[in-house]
């Protein structure tokens, strides 16, 4: 993990750290009705109760306040809700206790807690997680970055550092954006095997950026937290404004960030305007 900070060059004083699913690529929803949900359903033989499990799934990851939450999180939420409607998960206790107590949710270290422990709730999440790997992986190649993407990319690479910080698998990741050519307008493509987000912010913090130099770009609430946990600037992709999102970003809050005008009062109408844009 620390080598990926290791090699890390700082080019310019201003850093933007930009999430990727659902912020500059447009696979939030097919990768959560095609990939993460069926997978979790077909593992766990929840069929009997489906129709609101998927739904439960979907708001969770996609439309409310949780949405963007790693997918380890996401399937304790679910699993925690729907075990309280009566519905059993096998070895539950051992899936939860991981997932609140792991400084890395990611299958690597998911596979040394199996190691340890044995446990089959955790073989089972281990197996979900590879599955879900492999229908991403054969997903027809039509994910298409938001419209503003590829011109935001290259305008701001002309004057700041640009990480894409993310909790998405590193292959995943190095796929989507090499496929689009946009590795190289970035100073480091961070995936969940690098660590949390707020973990990534903390260590390329420390290649000697100003914190007020600093802005994370995110459509999710585990964004915002990752960046106030760094008590660096949050700027929000809005849900369904994604082109005006990005736009804005280019002309308006990255300007702001290199002048220092972007301020408080800014920053909480940013806040304001991304959670009402949420369930």
């Amino acid at each position: 993990m620390s080598n990926v900070f290791e090699q890390y060059e700082k080019k310019n004083e201003f850093l933007v750290c930009v999430d990727s699913d659902g912020c500059a690529m447009d696979t939030m929803e097919i990768k959560h009705r095609r990939c993460f949900a069926p997978e979790m359903i077909k593992t766990w033989n929840l069929t009997e109760r489906e129709d609101y499990i998927l739904n439960l799934w979907y708001d969770l990851n996609l439309y409310t306040k949780t949405r963007g939450i790693n997918r380890f999180k996401g399937l304790a939420e679910t699993f925690k809700i729907i075990s309280k409607e009566g519905v059993e998960i096998e070895d539950l206790d051992s899936i939860l206790n991981w997932v609140e107590t792991t400084n890395e949710l990611s299958n690597n270290s998911l596979l040394r807690e199996i190691e340890k422990t044995d446990s089959k709730g955790l073989k089972m999440t281990h197996e979900w997680s590879l599955n879900v790997n492999k229908s991403i992986e054969e997903l027809p190649k039509g994910d298409e970055p938001f419209e503003g993407v590829s011109e935001g990319l290259e305008a701001l690479s002309k004057k700041v550092d640009v990480a894409v910080v993310s909790s998405a698998n590193g292959e995943a990741l190095n796929d989507e954006w090499g496929r689009h050519d946009y590795i190289k307008f970035l100073t480091a493509l961070l995936g969940q095997e690098a660590g949390t987000k707020q973990h990534c912010i903390a260590e390329l913090k420390k290649k000697g950026y100003d914190t007020d130099n600093v802005l994370m770009v995110g459509d999710a609430p585990g964004d915002l937290q990752a960046a106030q946990k760094n008590d660096v600037r949050y700027y929000p992709i809005l849900v369904g404004k994604e082109k005006f999102s990005w736009d804005r970003l280019v002309n308006e809050a990255v300007p702001k960030l290199m002048n220092g005008t972007f301020d408080e009062e800014y920053q909480n109408k940013l806040i304001k305007e991304f959670n009402d844009s949420l369930k």
